[in-house]
Order: C-alpha cells, then sequence, then structure tokens
C-alpha cells in the first residue's frame, strides 16, 4: 500500500467526532467519516508500517444499520452523518462513544444517567448558513452547503430533514429569485461576485423567523423586489419578523458583519425557553435545537438543584455510603419534608456562571440563587445576556466582559465567593490553566456542559487531578443524525476523612 493507492474495505469501529478505523491487509486504516459495515472506496493519504490514513471517496455497500430514510443529498452533503441509522441506535453509538472517552481519561466510579433524545430528530435546527456557489466549476449558481470533504463546491439542499420547511421553501425561492435577476455568485478565489449567504434563524417557540442575506458591495442593487418576494411566501410554520442585509466584503469564507441594514421588520427576533424570553440578534450565539436546549437546561439545573447548600462527603468508605442510602430509606415522611424545607431555605447561594454567552443557563438557574455572576469575554454577548435579565425582570443576575480568571479576582475583592459553579466552555474546552484557576476558585460544586466530549473528558480528568470528583453524567442529544452530542456533568470537591 502507498500514498494515492485506491483501497476498498469495510469500515469498522466509529469513534466520537466522525473517526473510523478499520483493517485492511495488515493495517489499521483511519478515515474520516463512514459508518460501521459499510463497504467503502478510499483514497490512501498517509502509510506506515502498521497504519495508514485514508479519504473516503465513496460508499459502496450500505451497512446493515442503515434502514431510514434519507434525503436526496445523504452522503454528498456533509451534514448528516447518521440520518440512515434509527435513532434509538444513534443513541446507544453516541452513549458508547462518549463513556469510551471517559474511560480512555481515567474518568470512573461515577453515575450514568443515560443519554435522553431529542423532541425532535428531524426538523429540529432553528439556524441554518447557507452558501451560494455551484456545484461544479462555472456550473449554474447553487445555494446550500459545501459538499463532504470540498472546500469550494456547493449543493443546494432544498429538501433538507433536519430543518423546518420554512427553511426549504425560503431557500429555494431565493435561489429562484436571484437566478432570475442574474446577480453574480461570489467568487472566494476571485473575490468578486454579489451573492455570498443566506442566513434563516427562527424561534421554535415563537415562530418568529428572521431572514439574512450577506453579500458584497460590489454591486449597487435594490433589494426591495427581495423583500417584497420574502413577505409574500406562504410560510406553514413561521412568521418572518425581519429582513436583513449583511454586506461583507471580507477574504474569509465567514459571515463577518462588517454593515448590516435592516431592510425590513427588525433587526432581531424572540425566543423563549423554559419560560424566560430571550432577545436573539443576529450573530448572537443560541442552542440550534430550542427544544433539545431545553432538556439540556433542565438537566444542567437539576443538577445545579441538587448540589446547591449540601455537602458531599466523597472519598468516604463503601460502607458509609451503604448506610446512608439505608438511613435515607429509612426516615420518616415528617423527617423527609423537614430535610427538603432546610434545603430550600439553604438554594439562595452565589452561582458563577463561567463562559456565560448570551446568559442563558444563568438566568435559568437563577430561580435557585441568591445571585448569579456571568462571566464571558466577547462584549457583544454580555449586553445581550444583561439586556435579556431585564426583559425577564431578573435582578439577581449580573453578567461580566473579561477573562474569567480575572474577573473573578475582581469578585473576591468584592467580598464574593461561588457556592456553585456552572462552566459552559466553547468546542475548544477549558484550558489547563484556567481548568486550574477554576478549581481554585474553591466552590464545592460544579456543573459543566460541554458540546464536545473529548475536550470535556481531558478537562475532566484534570478537575479530578485538582480534588474534584465526577459525580454524574448525562448526555442530551441536541443533535439528530450527526455525530454530536451534549453532556451534562455534577463534580464535588473531595472531603476526606
Amino acid at each position: 500500500m502507498k500514498r494515492k493507492d485506491i483501497i476498498e474495505f469495510v469500515v469498522g469501529d466509529m469513534e466520537f467526532g466522525g473517526i473510523t478505523r478499520s483493517d485492511y491487509d495488515g493495517k489499521r486504516i483511519k478515515m474520516k467519516g463512514g459508518l460501521t459495515g459499510q463497504k467503502v472506496r478510499a483514497v490512501v493519504k498517509k502509510t506506515r508500517e502498521k497504519t495508514a490514513e485514508t479519504r473516503l471517496l465513496e460508499v459502496i455497500e450500505k451497512s446493515s444499520l442503515e434502514t431510514e430514510d434519507v434525503c436526496k443529498n445523504f452522503g454528498i452533503c456533509g451534514g448528516c452523518s447518521m440520518l440512515s441509522v434509527p435513532y434509538e441506535k444513534q443513541l446507544e453509538i453516541k452513549k458508547n462513544q462518549v463513556l469510551k472517552l471517559l474511560e480512555d481519561n481515567d474518568v470512573s466510579d461515577f453515575e450514568f444517567e443515560g443519554v435522553v433524545g431529542s423532541p425532535k430528530n428531524h426538523n429540529y435546527r432553528n439556524k441554518m448558513e447557507y452558501t451560494f456557489g455551484d456545484e461544479e466549476k462555472d456550473g449554474p449558481m447553487t445555494l446550500g452547503m459545501h459538499k463532504k470533504g470540498r472546500h469550494i463546491d456547493i449543493v443546494t439542499v432544498d429538501d433538507c430533514l433536519i430543518v423546518d420547511e420554512d427553511f426549504n421553501t425560503i431557500l429555494k425561492n431565493t435561489l429562484e429569485f436571484f437566478k432570475k435577476e442574474g446577480l453574480p455568485k461570489y467568487n472566494n478565489k476571485t473575490h468578486t461576485g454579489y451573492l455570498r449567504h443566506l442566513v434563516l434563524r427562527k424561534g421554535e417557540n415563537t415562530g418568529e423567523m428572521l431572514v439574512n442575506l450577506v453579500t458584497s458591495s460590489q454591486i449597487d442593487y435594490n433589494l426591495d423586489k427581495y423583500v417584497d418576494m420574502i413577505r409574500s411566501l406562504e410560510l406553514k410554520n413561521n412568521k418572518v419578523v425581519g429582513i436583513i442585509n449583511t454586506i461583507n466584503d471580507s477574504l474569509a469564507d465567514a459571515v463577518v458583519p462588517e454593515k448590516v441594514v435592516v431592510l425590513s421588520g427588525r433587526g432581531y427576533f424572540y425566543e423563549k425557553v423554559l419560560g424566560l424570553k430571550f432577545k436573539v440578534s443576529p450573530f448572537s450565539f443560541f442552542q440550534t435545537n430550542t427544544l433539545g436546549a431545553e432538556l439540556l437546561y433542565s438537566e444542567a439545573r437539576k443538577y445545579a438543584k441538587e448540589s446547591i447548600g449540601r455537602s458531599h462527603e466523597i472519598g468516604e468508605s463503601q460502607e458509609t455510603r451503604d448506610w446512608q442510602k439505608l438511613r435515607s430509606e429509612q426516615e420518616t415522611r415528617d423527617e423527609r419534608e423537614i430535610r427538603s424545607e432546610q434545603r430550600t431555605r439553604n438554594e439562595r447561594e452565589i452561582i458563577f456562571d463561567l463562559y456565560s454567552g448570551t446568559g442563558t443557563i444563568g438566568q435559568i438557574m437563577s430561580d435557585s440563587a441568591k445571585n448569579v455572576f456571568g462571566i464571558e469575554i466577547i462584549e457583544e454577548a454580555v449586553d445581550a445576556a444583561n439586556e435579556n435579565a431585564k426583559i425577564n425582570g431578573l435582578k439577581n443576575c449580573e453578567f461580566i466582559a473579561g477573562d474569567v480568571g480575572e474577573k473573578v479576582k475582581e469578585l473576591r475583592d468584592r467580598g464574593i465567593s461561588p457556592d456553585l459553579i456552572i462552566v459552559d466552555p466553547p468546542r475548544a474546552g477549558i484550558m489547563s490553566k484556567a481548568v486550574v484557576d477554576i478549581a481554585g476558585f474553591d466552590s464545592e460544586n460544579i456543573v459543566y456542559v460541554s458540546c464536545n466530549p473529548k475536550t470535556l473528558a481531558i478537562n475532566l480528568s484534570e478537575f479530578e487531578g485538582l480534588g474534584y470528583k465526577v459525580r454524574k453524567v448525562k448526555l442530551v442529544d441536541l443533535y439528530p443524525n450527526t455525530g454530536h452530542v451534549e453532556c451534562v456533568v455534577l463534580l464535588s470537591r473531595y472531603i476526606n476523612d
């Protein structure tokens, strides 16, 4: 086997993050993509004595796992890697992958509370970012997603199964409109052209939708006709409350809001989560699966309420834990009620919401806290968090812009220390130095919410080396038909005899 060889093999083990490992010709083959049991054709990228890396070219034979209906672009579009697999099987695969990651990082002896599926495994996404382009060089204009493994080719995804039907309607009509108008797509190589992206966002619980057309400034085109076209569409589930034009002349193939013009309505929409109302701007972060996020935040809130105001005697003998379990079972109803009342009185504590983003989790936790202090380095997100706290009438929430370590020190100088820390970092996880800082904040408990189990497993191992113990782990699937999943973890500081 040598570089550029084309080989065929049956896909073996699937790892979290979409990597598969298979056996072929005495070597362990690493490949991005594929499902266990598929027969595939791949090109060799690198080869060593016992291993090789390949790039998937095509699926020759389906896996026995694949029994579900798919869209016409499945396997071409890079969006849904597991759409063909029954949803219950997807959850099982994700569960096993996350548990393997934790095991590989020596995180063990915790209570695993299983995986919760999304309330909707189709039509669940509340945000999509589409790109104008072509499927083949100099071909007709397309609007959709990048082809799997391709940086340039764009496939029109007008029958996508994971978005609202109204998204598909707006995509189809937008593409048709601009084809008739004869306006050119933006070329990322020559940096010429006009049409760049279409970003659609909606409130699952409010039905409000925002349409964001992203263009360059190279053509002076009046978008009034486009606004009229969007306004004339008969949508099934949503109402367009705002149409905006983002002008972006950045060379990067990304939506950069250099200038934003509101063409019609307003430049934001509202969403409701667990009884709270949130104003969502075109570029602010918000979970892409609202109903799934409600489950995720409910689990995080449950862990927070469970931990606030109580000592966790981690590190005790098994005999002591068994005795406590027996004693708990023997408690009278009156004793349990008294303990519950005491716990309720104690649940007026200080919560630090680190990497707080637009403050969604912190605000949801605020009903069981004396004060919530959210810290986030992105100022626009902090402004949104404070505005949303005002909208919801939450006077015990304060969101602060700045570095986590520096701002926590300032809070401590004010005599404020956390009883509970909530962390919800970006996909890159928490940097090792920040893990040390957070462990040094002396909170008895930490609730860690993660969108990346790989970095989560590393961070949990680091926290355990700094005096914390992972007590509970639960998975919540916010990304059906893909390889991703969210995790909620409760950690408590060791108390030694």
